[in-house]
């Protein structure tokens, strides 16, 4: 198929409630399984405080109780996606594709060293040197931990995603053990510009937030030979609102 005829439905959606964005994506993967969705698509957010816990989880990565998170403001929920505990919070780049991997490759892996090198080839334009850790999913720059991922899939398509730290306050890592690796350090788009040597050239900007979503927007595009096209959110709810209530 040629790739003009290959879209990636992009809506960017602001701030939204974790409960809200897991049904949304939910219902996505409902409408792409029953063909309501017609085309790939990449839901970009970020999230008011919320630590989220997936199947990988081990005893001891939340560091305080429901209740104690709850007094500071954050939820807790646990999810279906593969990987340990993470935090979203405003100013963190959150996105959750919701693709049809029998359209690219049927392999899990594949996909995951694929959105790897998305967020990968974003920073770079940044002049952020980000890299993979083997036998670690996620992105690294400068051996700190700048990018999470965690993913599910049902008949080859998938939700859940990634999450990469722009301008997010990294202290609520404190609360958790990130993705369960004893001894992680996190950094942010924004802490490796201000802490690179060559940082004048890509000094963190009032519009860094739109910047770096823009870049992953098109680096997406490239990695999974992909049309970005915005959709509005309106229109991507009223699509998914055809595949019904059942959770895939």
């Amino acid at each position: 198929m040629p790739r003009s005829a290959r879209s990636l439905l992009v809506a960017s959606l602001g701030r939204v409630g974790y409960a809200d964005a897991l049904e949304l994506q939910r219902a996505a993967a409902r409408a792409r399984l029953d063909g309501s969705l017609g085309e790939d698509a990449l839901i970009l957010l970020e999230h008011d405080p919320v630590v989220t816990t997936g199947r990988g989880t081990k005893p001891g990565t939340v560091l305080l109780d429901t209740e104690a998170l709850a007094r500071r403001g954050i939820e807790l929920f646990d999810v279906e996606r593969g990987g340990d505990v993470t935090f979203h919070g405003p100013g963190q780049l959150v996105g959750y594709p919701i693709m049809d991997l029998r359209r690219h490759r049927e392999d899990l892996h594949w996909y995951l060293r694929h959105l790897e090198q998305a967020l990968i080839d974003a920073l770079g334009t940044f002049g952020i040197p980000a890299a993979r850790d083997p036998g670690r999913t996620g992105v690294w720059a400068r051996d700190r931990k700048i990018a999470s991922i965690g993913v599910h899939a049902r008949q080859w398509v998938t939700w859940h995603g990634f999450a990469l730290n722009v301008t997010n306050d990294l202290s609520f890592f404190d609360l958790i053990v990130p993705c369960g690796l004893p001894g992680v350090v996190m950094t942010s788009v924004e802490r490796e510009l201000l802490d690179s040597a060559d940082g004048a050239c890509f000094a963190p900007s009032p519009s860094l937030d739109d910047d770096v979503r823009d870049a992953v927007t098109a680096a997406a595009g490239q990695v999974f030979a992909l049309e970005p096209v915005p959709i509005a959110e309106k229109d991507l709810r009223s699509l998914v609102a055809a595949a019904g209530s059942r959770v895939p």
